[in-house]
C-alpha cells in the first residue's frame, strides 16, 4: 500500500516524495540523456539521504536503464 492508500503498481508513472501533496504531477528529467517522463505523487519518501523523489520501476524505466538504481535527475511541478 502506498500512503495515499492505493496499491503500488511498479508498472504506474508514480513516485513517492516527502512533502508534495499526493495527486501533485511532476515532470523528471534525466539530464544525462535528455528523456523525462511526467509522473503522480502516491506515496511518502524516500527515506534514504539525499534522495528527493522515488519513482516506481516503469517511470525510472522510461528515463534510464534501471540496472543504474539511482540517478540524479532534474524535476518540475507541474501542478
Amino acid at each position: 500500500m502506498t500512503a495515499n492508500g492505493e496499491s503500488f503498481d511498479p508498472s504506474a508513472m508514480t513516485a513517492a516524495h516527502k512533502t508534495l501533496p499526493f495527486d501533485t504531477r511532476v515532470r523528471v528529467t534525466n539530464p544525462a540523456n535528455g528523456k523525462s517522463v511526467t509522473v503522480r505523487i502516491n506515496d511518502r519518501g524516500p527515506f534514504i539521504e539525499g534522495r528527493c523523489l522515488d519513482l516506481s520501476r516503469a517511470a525510472f524505466a522510461a528515463i534510464a536503464s534501471v540496472d543504474l538504481g539511482e540517478l540524479t535527475v532534474r524535476y518540475e511541478v507541474l501542478g
